[in-house]
């Protein structure tokens, strides 16, 4: 079913995006455990590449770009626990989503309080 009102910018998750992103998430959510974390830190493309990740997915990784891996299936829930490796918080997500700094972002928020 299409959305009648798209929202600019935003990619809607959908059964389609969940088949994309099948691979990132279910890598995503491997980090659950400490051990796949730690196997991640140590090597990235060799942990990728044992989850079937796409090159699109790989490189939005590797740009630690979460609009990329949003493009590429990514759900936020389990990109969350990726964020969480790289010592990114929620407001780090959110800069880079409307493309403003971390600094700016917490005055937007600030002043919307």
């Amino acid at each position: 079913m299409a959305d009648p009102r798209p929202i600019p910018g935003t990619v809607l998750f959908d059964g389609a995006q969940a088949r994309k992103g099948y691979a990132l998430n279910r890598m995503c959510f491997s980090f659950n455990e400490q051990a796949n974390r730690e196997a991640f830190l140590d090597d990235e493309q060799a942990y990728m590449r044992r989850y079937g990740l796409s090159p699109a997915q790989m490189a939005a990784v590797g740009a630690r770009n979460v609009l990329q891996m949003l493009a590429a299936g990514g759900n936020a829930y389990y990109l969350a626990k990726l964020a969480g490796i790289f010592h990114l918080d929620m407001q780090d997500l959110g800069a880079q989503q409307t493309g403003m700094t971390k600094a700016e972002f917490q005055a937007m928020l600030h002043a919307q309080a």
